[in-house]
């Protein structure tokens, strides 16, 4: 049973429905100052977790994974499928902000030791007192994030039942495979995507942040060839 994660996306869901309620009731001004000091908040948090990695991990593992992602047109391809969802189910011809929503909220949610380490106690030993301390805090961040971006924040619910329902299942394997230095490169790594998202959120999207995803996949061949 993946309580753990079940609880998490109920949360980002209530919070994130929340956001989306209050979107077209504050004014453009407003928004985008919360923005802007949501961007440095989360510029912290993904400088914090980027300082414990390894240097040389995080630098082949971002460029390879930026390259991979440029070649496989991961961010275009994620926001033409936003502006399709947003044309079908919201006002058409408008700017889609469903990828970016999506894309900054499933990286906030799911890069971590919390989403890990929490959906591993869950499953091993039933003890949900990490997700749920996960779970607040993703509920007031989905709140935020959908009060700008919209319905696509709704939809990293789903990325993180699979993602930490994954893990909280395979928990019993998966504590042997994620060890705590592998957490440690993963979160660095997942740091970098998140300051580039922060910046983002501060200057407006610069960084395509959906082409860095491929970099995760290259942070873990390097940790088990190399370290």
């Amino acid at each position: 049973m993946i309580t753990g994660a079940i609880i998490n996306a109920i949360a980002i869901l209530v919070g994130g429905g929340i956001g989306f309620l209050l979107k077209n009731r504050v004014s453009p001004q407003l928004a985008q100052g919360v923005m802007r000091a949501l961007g440095l908040c989360v510029c912290v948090i993904g400088i914090q977790g980027a300082l414990g990695g390894d240097i040389m991990l995080m630098a082949i593992s971002i460029a390879l994974g930026a390259l991979t992602g440029e070649l496989l047109h991961m961010d275009s391809r994620l926001n033409r499928f936003g502006l399709f969802l947003q044309n079908k189910f919201g006002k058409s011809g408008t700017e889609s902000t469903f990828a970016q929503g999506f894309v900054s909220a499933t990286l906030l949610f799911c890069v971590g030791a919390m989403a890990i380490v929490g959906s591993i106690d869950s499953g091993l030993r039933g003890d949900h007192s990490i997700v749920m301390t996960k779970s607040i805090l993703d509920a007031f961040a989905a709140a935020v994030l959908a009060s700008t971006f919209g319905a696509g924040v709704l939809f990293s619910a789903a990325a993180v039942l699979l993602y930490q329902g994954s893990i909280e299942f395979f928990a019993a394997f998966l504590q042997d495979v994620f060890t705590y230095t592998l957490i440690t490169q993963i979160s660095a790594v997942g740091g970098v995507m998140i300051l580039a998202i922060g910046i983002n959120m501060i200057f407006g999207e610069k960084i395509k942040t959906a082409n860095l995803l491929p970099g995760f996949v290259f942070a873990v061949g390097y940790y088990f060839v190399f370290i």
